[in-house]
Parts: structure tokens; C-alpha cells; sequence
């Protein structure tokens, strides 16, 4: 593989690093709720001894219902065309345990601009060795090389969806229960997104490659007071900030102070300067160093004649304005605290479709 091109497919393997340690000057640009603007640092100081809240809200439930029976399906199911039908009970497994709550009916595959490549991005606190690992962050990474458009979607780790095959569960569980075959039809099947390739990089991955770059300058929209182990309250201030490997995997995943809406807004963050950092001269000096922790610690399913038509969008993205920014919020979610006890998050398909139709330039 050329240099260059093997270069810029490490460039676009490396925007998930911001996935598992993960804004600009100012604020996003955000289809869904916008980031509160605050003057002034903001001061809250979280207990040592404090325990995380997964959802800052717990309303009461609804009454579970049991989803209708449904023929369960091998796994493997036919990639969608762009004429396919809607895709509907029939095309995806049935659950293999009761659901907690009513099952809605399959999106249907929303329709997308010729060329999309959506690619998801994700974070996870894996060891060697270990099935139970969650992808606590989530990102879908659109790109369009005709319309030379690239887009962000944070999805909270928390949303409570039906994955296919399974039951209803947090998403981030999806990958670690089936893979990405599985993790693939759980977004076709809640959001109508085809799934094109997957990037997944563990934390100790993420803290090296920041280091080896000589850390990054974050353009921190909101200040962040939290607890941090060997610190005890650790104070990040608005507006430029450098980080190193270990500051910025605690700034992504801190959780004791803010809610999983915030941590989504840091790690896109983090992501955005790691990836000016990673296109900078002193990125390129490093690649050799960063391209063998990403041989050792990326898994993916991007091969090189998957990437070669998006070299030339990947150098372009050095003009970070052409990366569009959007979130899963507060105005897209219903808290609601299971029968078990556990506090998640119930989409609200009307509220999040419109943006992701925007992410993947669906007319």
C-alpha cells in the first residue's frame, strides 16, 4: 500500500479515538439541542466517595408489555438496496428474551445520497480477554466523497433500544452481544441507518496515541470541576486546553459531575482536536509510531479498497467546517427506570429521524 494512502486510511481509522477517551472555539453546530452557553467557569464539586448516576432523572415507568410473536430469523440477513421495501417484524431475529417494555415496529431503511459511507465509531472499556466490555461511546461518521460532506452523530450510550436477536438493552451492549453483524441491524432496525463499516479502539489505545502526538489543544465549550483519581477535584477551564493522553481519556469520561448528554459534547470535542492534531505536521512526523498502536489495538473491518475512494474527502477534512456536528439529546429521549431498577433512556423516533436524515444526507 502506497504511503500516503496507507496514511490517510490510518487518518480516517484514527477520528474513533475520540470514541473511547473522548468544541470547537464556541459551540457546534448541532441539529437537536443546542449546548448551553454559561459565563464563567463552572464550579461543582462531586464527593470522593460519590457514586455514578447513569440518568439525572428517574420517572415512573410504563407498564412493561410483552412484544408480539415474532419468526426469529437466522443472523444473516441480505444487505438493503436503495429500492429495497421497508424492512419490517419479518427481516430481523425475534427477541430470544421477553422485553422489558412494547417493541416498536422496524424504522425501514431511510433513503441516503449515492456514495454515503457510514461508518460506526466506537469506544470501548475491553480488556484482553473479556466478553463483558460495553461501547460506552458512539459514534456515526458519515461520509459523502461526491457531495464532500462528512458528518458526527453522538449517540448516548444509555438509549434503550431493541436489539435484534436479543431483547430491549442499552445500546452499548449490542456489540459485545453479537458483534457487529448485530450492532448493525440494532441501528437499521431503531433508526433506519444502513451501516457501511465498523472502527472500535480501546482506552489505553486512545491515551497512547495522544501522547505520542504531544497530547492535543481541546476547544473546551463548557468548564468541567470533577473528581479525578490521584487529583481529587480537577478543574478544566473554557476555551483552549492541553491535554494529555491520560487528562483527556478523564475529561470524556468523566460522569460524576454531568450527564451522559455532556460527556457526548466533550468526546466530539476531543475528537475534533485529535483529528486537527493527527492532519498538523506533527501528526504526520508521528504516523509510523500511531499506525502500529492502531495495527495492535483498532479492530475494524475496513480494508483498503474500502477506503481508497475517501482518501481525498479524509485530506480535505483538514478544513474542519466541512465536518457537520449533531447530537442525540435531551429533546430526542424519555428517561425511564426499568423493572429491574435501571435508569435508561426511551428514543423518540419522531424527534431523532429528522436529524438523522440530515446526518446521512437523506433527501
Amino acid at each position: 500500500m502506497p504511503p500516503v494512502i496507507r496514511y490517510y486510511k490510518f487518518l480516517l481509522i484514527l477520528l474513533s479515538l475520540a470514541l473511547s477517551g473522548c468544541t470547537m472555539p464556541g459551540m457546534f453546530t448541532m441539529a437537536g439541542p443546542a449546548v448551553s452557553s454559561i459565563d464563567g467557569p463552572v464550579l461543582v464539586v462531586a464527593a470522593a466517595d460519590a457514586t455514578a448516576t447513569p440518568t439525572p432523572f428517574q420517572p415512573l415507568p410504563p407498564t412493561p408489555t410483552w412484544l408480539p410473536t415474532m419468526t426469529a430469523l437466522p443472523p444473516t440477513l441480505p444487505p438493503p438496496t436503495p429500492t429495497s421495501l421497508p424492512r419490517g417484524w419479518a427481516d430481523f431475529p425475534g427477541p430470544s428474551a421477553p422485553p422489558s417494555i412494547a417493541v416498536s415496529p422496524p424504522v425501514g431503511l431511510l433513503p441516503q445520497a449515492i456514495g454515503q459511507v457510514n461508518i460506526l465509531l466506537l469506544g470501548s472499556d475491553q480488556r484482553p480477554g473479556d466478553g463483558g466490555f460495553r461501547t460506552d461511546t458512539i459514534l456515526l461518521l458519515s461520509l459523502n466523497p461526491k457531495l464532500e460532506t462528512a458528518s458526527l452523530t453522538s449517540f448516548p450510550r444509555d438509549l434503550y433500544v431493541y436489539i435484534p436477536g436479543w431483547t430491549t438493552q442499552r445500546i452499548n451492549t449490542a456489540q459485545a452481544h453479537g458483534g457487529f453483524e448485530t450492532t448493525a441491524m440494532t441501528f437499521e432496525y431503531n433508526f433506519g441507518v444502513r451501516l457501511d463499516h465498523f472502527v472500535m479502539i480501546n482506552f489505553w489505545s486512545f491515551v497512547q496515541v495522544i501522547d505520542s502526538l504531544g497530547g492535543v489543544d481541546v476547544q473546551v465549550a463548557v468548564g468541567l470541576s470533577d473528581h479525578r483519581d490521584g487529583y481529587g477535584n480537577y478543574y478544566v477551564p473554557p476555551g483552549t486546553n492541553h491535554m494529555d493522553g491520560e487528562t483527556a481519556l478523564w475529561y470524556v469520561r468523566s460522569r460524576y459531575s454531568t450527564s451522559d448528554f455532556e460527556r457526548t459534547r466533550r468526546q466530539q470535542e476531543v475528537l475534533q482536536a485529535t483529528f486537527v492534531k493527527l492532519l498538523s505536521l506533527n501528526g504526520i512526523k508521528r504516523a509510523p509510531d500511531l499506525y502500529k498502536i492502531y495495527k495492535d489495538n483498532v479492530t475494524t473491518d475496513l480494508k483498503f479498497s474500502d477506503v481508497a475512494s475517501l482518501v481525498p474527502l479524509a485530506a480535505k477534512m483538514s478544513d474542519t467546517s466541512l465536518i457537520q456536528h449533531y447530537l442525540i439529546g435531551r429533546q430526542q429521549v424519555t428517561g425511564w427506570v426499568t423493572p429491574t431498577g435501571a435508569q435508561v433512556l426511551l428514543p423518540n423516533r419522531e424527534a431523532i429521524l429528522p436529524i438523522i436524515k440530515q446526518a446521512i444526507n437523506s433527501p
